[in-house]
């Protein structure tokens, strides 16, 4: 404002753009700030575990597979937020058969949280010769990275270790050594595996950190399960449902089957713009929490 003052009193209209780009800096920054208020849950803040699973179809979402991860990394980078490969295991002929990412920064997880689901594409396979359309299906996990602080019961007993040569891009050294850590929790059945660190030392260490945080969430999970007995309530678990589609052909569209949020420019999303998505989402999660539950009036609750 004291800029655009002077600059009517000084008859400069070169602080004009100055001002215009301030302000939309402004607005983006705000847009931030309240896309940020939005999250309340005890592990928003927290550093993110993303994981992409291909759904049946072979090479065509196992292709599709690396193109979430493709956005999700374009989106992190587009937050400033820092993105850890810990575990990828490359498709056949194309894509990849499973990844595991570390996104790193402040409210990670509240964002990211978001993503959990069945994501649908809709596209003319680059695979097939004779141009057919597919619909391909890949399935988003996101866990909490939890801290030492938070208490989780792992006996040593419970836990088989495994070490084998690490594959993929890595290098000659990580190629030619054991270095990579498969980590089996028994009672549960959970397998983690890291392998992106030349050190086998270090590759433990990031796989006892994705298993104290599949197990914790395993915990949370439980616990939700019985509160929602108590309650009577028959919800559907969140990852098991398809939550957005993608769809290159016949037209482009990606729509967000949860909040009805439809954007036309299919490539702007694949590179990374999702947060209107994720705006969305959040907002509607809020509206659910502030509108009162059906007969509660009634009941006194």
């Amino acid at each position: 404002m004291v800029l655009l003052e002077l600059g009517i009193e000084e008859q400069d209209e070169s602080v004009e753009e100055e001002v215009s780009a301030g302000l939309k800096a402004l607005a983006r920054d705000v847009r931030a700030m309240e896309l940020a208020s939005l999250l309340t849950g005890d592990y928003d803040r927290n550093n993110a575990i993303l994981s992409i699973h291909p759904g049946a179809g072979g090479t065509e979402s196992q292709d599709w597979a690396e193109m979430l991860l493709r956005m999700y990394l374009r989106w992190a980078e587009r937050r400033g937020y820092k993105t850890q490969i810990v575990d990828l295991l490359p498709g056949e002929e194309a894509g990849i058969k499973s990844v595991t990412v570390l996104v790193s920064g402040e409210n990670a997880y509240g964002y990211l949280k978001t993503e959990r689901g069945i994501h649908r594409l809709v596209r003319i396979s680059p695979f097939d010769a004779n141009a057919r359309r597919h619909t391909s299906f890949a399935s988003i996990d996101v866990i909490p990275e939890i801290g030492e602080n938070v208490e989780v019961d792992i006996n040593p007993q419970d836990l088989r270790i495994d070490t084998y040569r690490a594959g993929g891009h890595g290098g000659q050294y990580v190629n030619k050594t054991d270095s990579a850590v498969r980590i089996t929790h028994i009672p549960t059945g959970i397998v983690v595996q890291c392998q992106n660190e030349r050190s086998q030392y270090s590759n433990r260490l990031t796989a006892m950190k994705l298993l104290r945080a599949k197990l914790f969430e395993l915990q949370r999970e439980e616990q939700n399960k019985k509160l929602a007995a108590i309650r009577g309530e028959q919800r559907e678990i969140a990852w098991g449902s398809q939550i957005r589609s993608y769809v290159f052909h016949p037209y482009s569209l990606v729509k967000d089957h949860r909040t009805g949020v439809e954007k036309g420019n299919v490539q702007a999303v694949m590179d990374g713009e999702i947060d209107e998505f994720i705006e969305a989402y959040l907002k509607g999660k809020r509206q659910e929490k502030e509108s009162p539950e059906p007969g509660a009036a009634e009941t006194g609750a």
